[in-house]
């Protein structure tokens, strides 16, 4: 079969840069790459069902499920109302791609997800990055801009580890009358007093209280599961029922998905202890890094990163790894810049002092 000359150019510059991407099946070994920070997509979830969902939620996909999972998601998180979306990326896409209108501005951080700036490059509205976690250039871009103003940030920045200064985001898009959108992706479920993330919708005497206009959680990280929700306004899911097009036009959520869910949500809410271990598995990581010379990006998350230049020398710094029962994967440029190529670690609750002894061993 005839292949585009485009096609296999764009191909062969992968392969020469050093940064093709090829699938593998997970193997054998001690888990430092996933997502499962809290150990809960290995629990099993006895409401599993296998029916399907039939089409789109406004034809045949909606459920009482779907609007029960919902509702206790709302509650959870302290907002008005939740709007599920099939994935993290979809729930960035379909809020960002219709919320702004044309004449209106989004500003994000410069080092968000590759979903939102998809989702930004599907708005309308005119768009610029400020520089990461540089809230001067941030109150420049705010008072440049046209129409309404949206800010995009995330909760933990899934390549660095590190987190925003949510305060004072606060404070600069009260002050310039901006709305604050916030991906608390990889925060949502492992920070906040049970698992909501660093934003609670309306937690009493909190200088953060309603500091969101709106908030994304995804499903797939720290709940172990799949799918994700915006969290808002009552106003803003009736916007996103009636003009998100990646809700409107994806079958919904099967019933197993939407069990799933509700299980993760509940188990989060009592995963105190498992958020306690994961604190302890990350002090002591950072404080064995420092202790051996081990030079680590700043971060207080889960999500911490060792770089090591080059697509070359990373890929064989984490194949070696690999080898020894590491499981561990490397970042290549042009996922980060140039020069900036890493190994991204994953902490978890169920990773034991030993093996994080083993992994820093291995890193030297």
């Amino acid at each position: 079969m005839k292949t585009p000359k485009a096609i296999l150019k764009k191909l062969n510059e992968r392969k020469e840069a050093d940064s093709f991407r090829s699938l593998s099946i997970a193997s054998d070994g001690i888990d430092f790459y996933s997502n499962d920070y809290l150990g809960i997509a290995k629990l099993k979830n006895e409401s599993y069902r296998l029916d399907g969902s039939t089409g789109s939620r406004l034809i045949s996909g909606n459920s009482a499920l779907a609007e029960q999972v919902e509702k206790e998601a709302a509650e959870f998180f302290k907002f008005p109302s939740a709007t599920l979306f099939n994935s993290g990326y979809a729930a960035n896409t379909g809020l960002l791609s219709c919320l702004p209108q044309r004449g209106d501005t989004i500003i994000y951080d410069e080092l968000c997800h590759a979903s939102i700036r998809d989702g930004v490059q599907l708005s309308k509205a005119d768009a610029f990055k400020f520089r990461h976690n540089d809230y001067d250039h941030l109150e420049e871009r705010i008072l440049a801009a046209k129409g309404e103003v949206y800010v995009i940030v995330e909760g933990i920045y899934s390549m660095d580890g590190d987190q925003p200064n949510l305060m004072l985001l606060n404070v600069i898009c009260d002050n310039l009358g901006a709305f604050l959108i916030v991906d608390e992706a990889h925060s949502g479920g492992v920070f906040g007093n049970d698992g909501e993330g660093l934003i609670e919708g309306y937690e009493k005497n909190h200088l953060l209280k309603g500091a969101a206009f709106a908030k994304i959680i995804t499903f797939g990280k720290a709940f172990g599961s799949h799918g994700a929700i915006v969290l808002g306004s009552s106003e803003l899911k009736d916007y996103l029922i009636n003009f998100s097009r990646p809700l409107i036009y994806t079958t919904a959520l099967p019933p197993s998905s939407l069990a799933r869910i509700k299980f993760a949500i509940q188990t989060v809410a009592k995963s105190k202890d498992r958020r306690l271990e994961l604190k302890e598995n990350i002090i002591y990581f950072r404080q064995e890094a420092r202790d051996r010379g081990l030079h680590v990006l700043e971060s207080t998350s889960a999500i911490q990163g060792i770089i090591i230049p080059t697509n070359e020398a990373v890929k064989e710094k984490a194949n070696r790894l690999n080898e020894e029962g590491l499981l561990v994967k490397a970042i290549l440029s042009p996922t980060v810049s140039k020069g900036q190529e890493r190994i991204r670690i994953c902490l978890h609750n169920y990773n034991t002092k030993q093996e994080i002894r083993t992994l820093i061993k291995a890193l030297l």
